[in-house]
């Protein structure tokens, strides 16, 4: 092998391995954007973070379906979860089940 037949090798598989990688972020991009926060879904303690008032952060929810905390869940997914009572999930913070 020549050492120009060494460097065209290298530069393929550096761009394939480019590519592989540019594939991979372009998967994580379309997978974290294909989600949407649903709020008075998460049980206590396993919210997302920014709840609300009440909270800090992830898992500081204290009551169940707790109307100002949030979850990360798929697209489309939040208006139609099943949840118990007249419970709905929601896009925006509701003013139920919030801690005493």
């Amino acid at each position: 092998m020549s050492k120009k037949t060494i460097v065209s090798a290298s530069a393929v598989a550096g761009a394939v391995a480019m590519a592989l990688s540019g594939a991979s972020l372009m998967a994580t991009t379309t997978e974290a954007s294909a989600k949407e926060k649903c709020y008075g879904v998460s049980l206590a303690g396993k919210n997302d973070c920014a709840a609300g008032p009440g909270t800090t952060c992830a898992g500081t929810s204290t009551v169940d379906y707790q109307g100002n905390a949030w979850t990360l869940v798929d697209d489309g997914t939040c208006l139609t979860m099943a949840l118990p009572g007249d419970r709905k999930g929601s896009l925006e913070p509701l003013d139920r089940d919030l801690p005493a």
